[in-house]
């Protein structure tokens, strides 16, 4: 099993760091491995060191760019280069078995809600969820909950989106988590 996680380029504060470092290191201890984004900067590269250090699996996924301008983790025993981000985050769904995020910026947010939206629409049933460090994420779900309540957002796929605290309260979501239906089907021929 590999979990793609999204978060971010910077560190910010210590207690993120030392969360993100102990959620890793409890994936790898677990026989989880990760994929990421491939860089060494931030909490990406506290995600990947704290992986190895526990000798677990870790796949970097990063476009050339990137690597040219030289934020790729060197240490990583497997880098996937691509040419584009959206070909980065394809490559990263592709080898994930499920997403979560843990506290990061504007491109943790897309990465995450782009993975939640492709299962909405059926492109993949995979698990999705948030590392909620410091309540870091409560502020967003409160924003979902409003999207719940005016319309905008059905419920079942708010449920659906997991809210953990720790890498053994994500492998308890995964392991019992249920799809909820796509947003579209077509209708059915009677």
């Amino acid at each position: 099993m590999r979990v793609a996680v999204f978060t971010g380029s910077h560190a910010g504060p210590e207690n993120h760091a030392r969360a993100a470092a102990e959620f890793a290191t409890g994936l790898a201890r677990a026989g989880v491995g990760i994929v990421y984004g491939g860089g060494k900067v931030g909490l990406m590269g506290v995600v990947a060191d704290a992986a190895l250090a526990a000798g677990g699996e870790v796949v970097g996924v990063m476009p050339q760019h990137l690597v040219d301008d030289e934020v790729a983790h060197t240490g990583l025993p497997r880098l996937e280069v691509v040419q584009t981000m959206h070909e980065r985050k394809a490559v990263m769904a592709e080898l994930a078995d499920a997403f979560v995020a843990l506290p990061g910026a504007a491109g943790t947010l897309e990465e995450l809600f782009e993975a939640w939206t492709w299962g909405m629409l059926g492109l993949h049933a995979k698990p999705t969820a948030l590392v909620d460090v410091d309540g870091f994420w409560q502020p967003l779900v409160g924003q979902l909950r409003r999207m719940v309540d005016d319309g905008y957002l059905d419920a079942a796929r708010l449920d659906a989106l997991g809210v953990v605290h720790d890498a053994a309260e994500l492998l308890r979501f995964v392991e019992g988590y249920e799809h909820p239906a796509r947003k579209w089907s077509a209708p059915s021929s009677s």
